[in-house]
């Protein structure tokens, strides 16, 4: 790992984004937890912010950005790396993974928090012994020819690639880390898109003055790729 972070590993059953949120208080920030597995790359670090939640809750993008470079740094040549907004990732279509962000249940919205925790999963090789096209809306990272990059790998790249964004944060303000996100979205046509103060995603269509709304809070409370029954990416 770069030198900020310190390393906690657990076993394969272990469930890296709950483990963190759990010693987030006492470990402090820059403790990542990663769970060794063969067949996803599972990780999620501890974050501090002074910022009311509010608008702390937007270094969850600074996340999903890392995440996404750490792939693209593996990513075959033409291979797109996407995100559904907000928090899912797919790879030429294929869903691999996504993000997701947690934070204390007290917390108040105008208070700053003490902690954030980050966390993210990709499916790095394919379990179900299926063919590729029975799911073809989801994918692996072997399946995109992604080589040995494998949970080791994907786990260090992100790890840089968060203090790049981050630094980007800190030199450029939040709008660079705003502007790398939002080039990863579908593009909708005749639309413009905006990452508000909150984290809320606004789209206004060109020429008109109304913008549409999506609230981050609520779209963070279940991940959209994740199944509940298997623990892992959705099929």
């Amino acid at each position: 790992m770069p030198p900020p972070f310190t390393l906690v590993r657990l076993r394969e059953s272990g469930d890296a984004f709950a483990h963190a949120c759990r010693i987030a208080a006492t470990s402090g920030a820059g403790t990542l937890v990663y769970v060794g597995r063969f067949d996803l790359a599972e990780f999620a670090v501890v974050l501090e912010s002074n910022e009311p939640l509010r608008t702390a809750r937007r270094a969850f993008y600074a996340g999903m950005v890392a995440l996404t470079d750490a792939l693209r740094a593996y990513a075959p040549p033409m291979k797109a790396v996407t995100i559904d907004w907000p928090d899912a990732v797919r790879i030429d279509g294929g869903l691999v993974g996504g993000g997701r962000l947690g934070w204390a249940t007290s917390a108040r919205e105008d208070e700053p928090r003490p902690w954030l925790v980050f966390g993210a999963m990709t499916r790095t090789v394919a379990m179900t012994g299926e063919d590729a096209g029975i799911h073809p809306l989801a994918s692996a990272l072997e399946q995109e020819g992604f080589g040995e990059a494998g949970a080791v790998q994907v786990t260090e790249s992100f790890a840089r690639h968060l203090m790049l964004a981050f630094d980007a944060w800190q030199v450029d303000g939040f709008e660079s880390v705003a502007r790398d996100y939002l080039a990863r979205l579908p593009r909708e046509r005749q639309t413009l898109q905006r990452i508000d103060e909150n984290g809320d995603l606004l789209v206004r269509r060109i020429g008109s003055s109304r913008a549409r709304r999506h609230g981050l809070v609520e779209a963070l409370r279940e991940p959209t790729w994740l199944d509940p029954e298997t623990g892992g990416p959705r099929l």
